[in-house]
This record gives structure tokens, C-alpha cells and sequence, in this order.
């Protein structure tokens, strides 16, 4: 067996380094892209999860509060006991935005003081951090304008903003980051089920299910060449990294590991696709019309707090939502596998389900 997945994967390895075209695309998807999408593309957000932390607990904390969550910008994602737990919530992602209310806060506004209202930012989507900052300042002057007619408060309130992960609010980088993942996920999809179908075109499959060989090793001899070309062309894809002035704050050999399990997830999909089309063509015209909504769910495009509620259910569906959270995660974030766990978890359980369903449907059909 282990010879016959060697000669396999030697095959496979060979019809890639012989197909000029499709090894210019990677190139061209891995670097000349992610450079012109990181010079033009722009983004609109909204709805972005607020945490909170509310050490006065008093009336006036709950009204500047209660204008944050009636606003159109922010959605409260809860209420933090303490700093630590709201740097967690950043950290995994589920708060964007923590908005810390000093103690005292209601007595300093009485006695005509300027109380500090802390804002921590999620930097890492530098656009959403910037409008952040923006509807904050709004909501602030509206709220001070409001007391001051009611109460007489001759005060105002002074926001204190830290943005965290990418101070410098520097929309590149999150655009070069999903750009790195949207072309991770067409090579890794499109690649295989090319692959696949021209096989099947001229028969070399058909060839295949008569000999010993079963349909689980010709997907590992798929899939293997695949995962060494994407990473070796991810490599690449660190000079643009370098050149747009993006951190790697985590470890660069965990994010080349959940890469590979990034790949196989994407692999599968093309695989799947191959599954189910009888021509190269239809096979091509599906990874496109099923690869685009796919990146659209994934929050490469648009942020995913931004999306309708209805839709936003669908996005766990998307290998890509996960991989995005790992390449904001380790690049900007700095996190490690503790963090990361469970997209990686979700990525091997989608790859391994379309694996699954796409050897069943090889023997269905060849049977």
C-alpha cells in the first residue's frame, strides 16, 4: 500500500509541477493580489459587540450605557466583572469594543468634574476600530449636551481610547490578512478539483478504481501535494506581510500547522465539488459560485457582526470564518493554540464531513 500511495503522490506532484498556469496563479493569487487589494479595498461595518465593565453602577453610568446599546453601531455583548475577563472576550473575539465606566463616575458628573470613560478597540479590523472612535465621540457629546440641559451639569465627559492589536489603525492589514485567505481558499478548492475532473475526463480515474488502489488514497494523493504547495507558496506571502508592516505576534510554526488543517478543509470542498460534476467546466463554474459566497460568510469581505441576523448563522458553515480568526488571531493578536483550539477543531470536523460525502458519491458513481 505504501508504494502505491508513493507512485500516487510522486503523480500528482508531477502534473502540478508541469502545469505552468495553475503555479502562475498561485503566485499571482498569493502576492500580486493581496498587494492590490491591500491598496483598494474598503470596508463599512456596523453592529460591532460592545463589552462592558460598570464600576459606578449608578444612574447615570446606565443611561450612557443604554445609549451605546440602542445604537445602530454597537450591539453589548455582556457585562465583564473585571479587565481580565473583558481582555479575554477581545482575545477570542467576542467583543470588539469594551467601554470601561470609571467609579464615581455619576459624582464627578454632580460636581462638574470631566469624569474618564476608558474605550478599548479591537485594532485588528483598523476601519471598524475607526468608526468606533467615531460613534463613541458622537454618543459622548450627545449624552453630555443631555445632561447639561437637564441637570445643569457644566462638565463633559472625556473618552480615553486604547486601541489594542493594531494601534496604528492601519487598514492594511486586515485587508492583506483576508487576502491571504481568500487566496487559500481558491487554490486550496479549485486545484484538486481540477485536478480531479481532468483525470476523470481522460479516464485515469476509471483506470484507478480497477487496480488495488482504493478512493480514500487517491484523496490523500490529492490532498497531499496541495497542503506542501500552499505552504510553500504562503512564504511568499511574508515579504507582502513585511512590506505592509504587519506584525507576527504569534508563533509562525502553529500558524503554518493550522494552515495545513486550513488546506485540507478547503481541499475537501474541491473534492466534494469533483464529486458531483461530470466536466471540468461545470466543476470550475461551481468552485466559483460556491466559492464567493463562501468568502462573503467568512468576514473577509465584511465583518460578520455587520451581516443580517438571518445570514449570520450560515457563516459557521464557512472553513474560511475559521481561518480568518487564526490569521487575525496570530498575527495581531498573538494567540496560541489555547485561543485557536476550537477553529481548528471546526475546520478538521468540515473537511472530514465533505470527505466523507464526497468518497461516498466516487463510489456511488463508479460503482
Amino acid at each position: 500500500m505504501f508504494s502505491r500511495m508513493k507512485s500516487l503522490i510522486l503523480k500528482d506532484f508531477i502534473q502540478f509541477a508541469r502545469d505552468k498556469t495553475i503555479l502562475g496563479v498561485i503566485f499571482w493569487m498569493y502576492t500580486i493580489e493581496v498587494v492590490i487589494c491591500g491598496y483598494a479595498m474598503t470596508f463599512e461595518v456596523k453592529d460591532l459587540p460592545v463589552g462592558v465593565i460598570d464600576y459606578d453602577q449608578s444612574v447615570a453610568s446606565r443611561d450612557l450605557l443604554d445609549r451605546f446599546a440602542l445604537s445602530e453601531a454597537f450591539t453589548l455583548a455582556g457585562y465583564a466583572k473585571s479587565e481580565e475577563q473583558a481582555e479575554s472576550w477581545m482575545r477570542e473575539g467576542r467583543a470588539k469594543y469594551v467601554l470601561v465606566v470609571p467609579r464615581n463616575f455619576e459624582r464627578d458628573l454632580r460636581n462638574g468634574d470631566s469624569p474618564s470613560v476608558q474605550v478599548l478597540l479591537d485594532g485588528t479590523n483598523s476601519n471598524a476600530a475607526s468608526l468606533a472612535k467615531d460613534y463613541t465621540a458622537q454618543i459622548l457629546r450627545t449624552f453630555e449636551a443631555d445632561y447639561r440641559s437637564e441637570q445643569t451639569y457644566a462638565t463633559a465627559v472625556r473618552p480615553v481610547v486604547q486601541v489594542w492589536y493594531n494601534r496604528t489603525q492601519t487598514l492594511e492589514s486586515f485587508v492583506v490578512l483576508s487576502m491571504i485567505v481568500a487566496a487559500t481558499t481558491m487554490i486550496g478548492a479549485i486545484h484538486p478539483a481540477a485536478s480531479i475532473m481532468r483525470e476523470k475526463e481522460v479516464g485515469t480515474i476509471d483506470q484507478l478504481m480497477v487496480t488495488p488502489t482504493r478512493v480514500w488514497e487517491i484523496f490523500v494523493a490529492k490532498t497531499i501535494p496541495t497542503v506542501v504547495v500552499g505552504l510553500v507558496a504562503f512564504f511568499p506571502s511574508l515579504v507582502i506581510v513585511w512590506w505592509f508592516g504587519i506584525p507576527i505576534r504569534g508563533s509562525l510554526l502553529l500558524y503554518l500547522a493550522l494552515t495545513a488543517v486550513f488546506l485540507v478543509s478547503a481541499i475537501a470542498i474541491g473534492v466534494m465539488l469533483a464529486s458531483i460534476t461530470r466536466t471540468l467546466q461545470q466543476t470550475l463554474l461551481l468552485c466559483f459560485f460556491g466559492l464567493f459566497p463562501m468568502l462573503f460568510l467568512s468576514g473577509t469581505m465584511t465583518p460578520i457582526e455587520s451581516m443580517p441576523a438571518f445570514m449570520q448563522p450560515f457563516t459557521y458553515l464557512s472553513p474560511a470564518r475559521y481561518y480568518m480568526d487564526i490569521n487575525l488571531g496570530i498575527f495581531l493578536k498573538g494567540n496560541g493554540i489555547v485561543e485557536l483550539w476550537p477553529q481548528a477543531l471546526s475546520m478538521a470536523g468540515i473537511g472530514l464531513v465533505l470527505y466523507l460525502l464526497a468518497g461516498w458519491r466516487f463510489k456511488h458513481n463508479l460503482g
